[in-house]
């Protein structure tokens, strides 16, 4: 399932910045780059791959709630620090204290679910996960301050974990594709759930630090809890509902502008001759 939304969701991006004149331009440069660019460029190809294979094969060894918290929760922690110790700039009491909010309120809803074995496999996978996110996340926004639009970077990136992947959903006996549910399936989860968001993704962190980008994508599960209340007729317990709530207060935290101080390392694009007025 994770290499088949990658490849489509990656053919479609990949697509779309041939399609358009400057994408087509840019993306000719991060391509032609140096070696730097070369190596940024790999990292979030890699990046991404690793992490479908990491978070489902977590998933499916240590269940769905254990495998997305540590594997979702660890994503923002492991990108800051990344960010941190490759030059990024300082982290901020703001970011840690809504990190470390957001984590916390993601633990509580996932406890507050149906009990799920622990395998110390699957736990360890689901950080592995997390981390190629974290490099996936930084790379990415580091290509997009040098200059490049947000529309060549994910397509160069989601492109090569196209074609990383493509070898391993034609060895997982892809025949669920060829049902109408199956690919329906598929083609929702490459084109919306994956094309659509890595380019939202690609804009935030045009104009955010990657640290904060991520933290904010903790959204996610309370998106996810939300609509389990709305759509499936679920009911929220004491510990979802404390859940949700410090999930969305420490992401109010990180959302709410800073007046004229930068919440976090920036890596936004620098001004200049030429540069884009956002």
């Amino acid at each position: 399932m994770g290499a088949a939304r990658i490849v489509f969701g990656g053919a479609v991006l990949f697509g779309l910045a041939l399609s358009h004149r400057g994408s087509r331009r840019d993306l000719l440069a991060l391509l032609r780059s140096g070696t730097g660019g070369r190596v940024l460029l790999m990292l979030a190809m890699v990046g991404v791959s690793g992490y479908q294979l990491c978070f489902f094969s977590a998933v499916r060894l240590t269940g769905v709630a254990v495998g997305t918290v540590v594997a979702i929760g660890s994503g923002p922690v492991l990108t800051g620090l990344i960010s941190r110790f490759t030059g990024g700039g300082p982290l901020t009491v703001r970011w840690m204290t809504a990190t470390a909010g957001a984590v916390s309120g993601c633990a509580l809803l996932v406890a507050s679910g149906r009990a799920a074995g622990v395998s110390l496999a699957g736990v360890g996978l689901a950080l592995v996960g997390g981390l190629c996110y974290a490099v996936y996340a930084v790379a990415a926004a580091r290509m997009i301050s040098r200059g490049a639009g947000e529309r060549a970077v994910m397509g160069a990136v989601l492109g090569g974990a196209a074609v990383l992947l493509a070898p391993v959903l034609a060895a997982s006996s892809p025949g669920w594709l060829a049902s109408a549910r199956g690919l329906t399936v598929a083609l929702y989860l490459g084109l919306v759930a994956t094309a659509v968001a890595y380019l939202l993704v690609g804009r935030g962190l045009r104009t955010l630090p990657a640290p904060v980008a991520v933290t904010l994508g903790l959204a996610e599960p309370l998106v996810a809890a939300l609509l389990g209340l709305l759509v499936l007729g679920e009911h929220l317990t004491p510990t979802a509902a404390a859940g949700l709530a410090l999930v969305g207060l420490a992401l109010a935290v990180l959302a709410i502008p800073a007046g004229r101080h930068r919440s976090g390392p920036s890596l936004r694009r620098p001004a200049g001759p030429g540069a884009p007025v956002r």
